[in-house]
């Protein structure tokens, strides 16, 4: 165990889960929605920047950067108020990419293309916590609680007895860690679903396989984004936290995770 890096990261995760929880638990939906806003511009501007790097011999015009936010947030807007006018408006987001991406003085297809990947990684995600917290409001702040837990009983768990790798592509994950956290996160949402105030609301077993689904998603989002680091040569997608690196790092797994509670909930529940 690195206990200074463990109390730098423990330090950086207490500031944002106060800011993070402060978004959440806001009695006004208007609160969700401005946090996930100001994660998905974060998250935008990293994968486009990891991007740049995976693809150094492309040209990125200067309009896509700024066309990827506003996009997102029409996106964003689409799948939170189900606007149909911003719907149809939303359909025409890859022909606004594409042709003068293709039709530019340089040919920019990549760059269109990877910003049309990053609204479906990133802005399409990011309204679906918003339409979660439409649903219930303890949906995303168990969500995000379950994801945290699992995080960090398999950093914890890794740390200590981790000896077994488990993927090529993050050298660092062992076996035990990703059991442990596994584990923990599964005895957390069994331990909540006893004590769920929302019993009415959602059975226990509801609670058990969205835990299920962070923790299989939610390791497949932080192996994503780790090849997509390891493509781009770089550590971190960034150097928003201390010991956390950037929002990419930090948010992978929930960006992995929502549309998979999503669709359960989504199909079982409503």
């Amino acid at each position: 165990m690195n206990w200074p890096v463990f109390f730098q990261r423990l330090g950086s995760a207490i500031i944002f889960s106060a800011l993070m929880m402060a978004g959440l638990l806001y009695p006004d939906p208007i609160a969700i929605f401005c946090l996930a806003l100001l994660i998905q511009f974060l998250c935008l501007r990293e994968f486009l920047q990891i991007c740049r790097k995976i693809f150094p011999d492309t040209w990125f015009p200067r309009w896509i950067s700024p066309a990827t936010q506003l996009a997102g947030i029409v996106v964003m807007y689409c799948l939170t108020f189900v606007d149909k006018t911003f719907a149809f408006a939303g359909l025409l987001i890859p022909a606004l990419f594409l042709l003068p991406a293709t039709l530019s003085r340089k040919t920019a297809l990549k760059a269109a293309f990877s910003a049309l990947v990053a609204l479906m990684y990133i802005s399409i995600p990011m309204g679906l916590l918003v339409a979660l917290r439409g649903m219930h409001i303890a949906l995303p702040v168990a969500l995000i609680l379950m994801i945290w837990m699992n995080d960090t009983m398999a950093y914890l768990t890794g740390s200590f007895i981790g000896r077994t790798p488990f993927s090529a592509i993050s050298p660092k994950k062992t076996w035990e860690g990703t059991i442990g956290g596994v584990v923990f996160t599964l005895a957390a949402a069994a331990v909540w679903a006893y004590y769920s105030p929302y019993k009415k609301e959602f059975y226990s077993y509801d609670w058990i396989v969205i835990a299920l689904i962070v923790c299989i998603a939610g390791t497949a989002g932080d192996l994503l984004e780790s090849k997509l680091k390891r493509m781009a040569d770089i550590k971190d997608s960034g150097n928003l936290m201390p010991g956390h690196g950037g929002a990419l790092d930090r948010f992978d797994s929930l960006l992995m995770s929502i549309p998979f509670v999503f669709s359960y909930l989504w199909l079982m529940i409503s």
